[in-house]
C-alpha cells in the first residue's frame, strides 16, 4: 500500500510542481514523498525512479506522438547521433527517473537518521 500511494503521490507532486516551477522540482517532490512516507531505501529509490520513468516517458511520448515526431527525429541525431525518437524519449525518461530516484533515496536516509 505504501509503494502505490507513495508512487501516485511522486506523479501526482512531480506533475504540478513542472507545471510552475523548473524541470528539478521534480526532486523536491520525490524527496518530499520519501520523506513523509516511510519506506525501505531500495523500494524508495524504486517507486520515485519508476513513478518518473513512467511520468517523463508518458508526456513525452504524449508531446512528440501530437506533431509525428518531427522535433524528436532532429533532436535524436543531434544527442544520440541515431534517428530514434522512441530512443530520445526512453533517455528523457531515465534522466527525469535517476534525478527522482536518488531525490528519494536522499530523502528516505535523512528520515532514518532523524529517527
Amino acid at each position: 500500500m505504501k509503494f502505490f500511494l507513495s508512487f501516485i503521490l511522486t506523479i501526482l507532486l512531480s506533475f504540478a510542481f513542472c507545471l510552475f516551477l523548473p524541470w528539478w522540482s521534480i526532486a523536491v517532490a520525490s524527496f518530499i514523498v520519501a520523506v513523509l512516507i516511510p519506506q525501505k531505501p531500495l523500494s524508495s529509490f524504486l517507486t520515485a525512479f519508476g513513478a518518473l520513468f513512467l511520468l517523463w516517458g508518458g508526456l513525452s511520448f504524449w508531446i512528440s506522438n501530437n506533431n509525428d515526431h518531427i522535433l524528436a527525429h532532429k533532436v535524436s541525431q543531434l544527442i544520440i547521433k541515431m534517428d530514434s525518437p522512441i530512443g530520445l524519449i526512453l533517455l528523457t525518461a531515465l534522466i527525469g527517473a535517476l534525478v527522482a530516484g536518488f531525490a528519494a533515496l536522499a530523502g528516505c536516509y535523512l528520515r532514518k537518521s532523524k529517527v
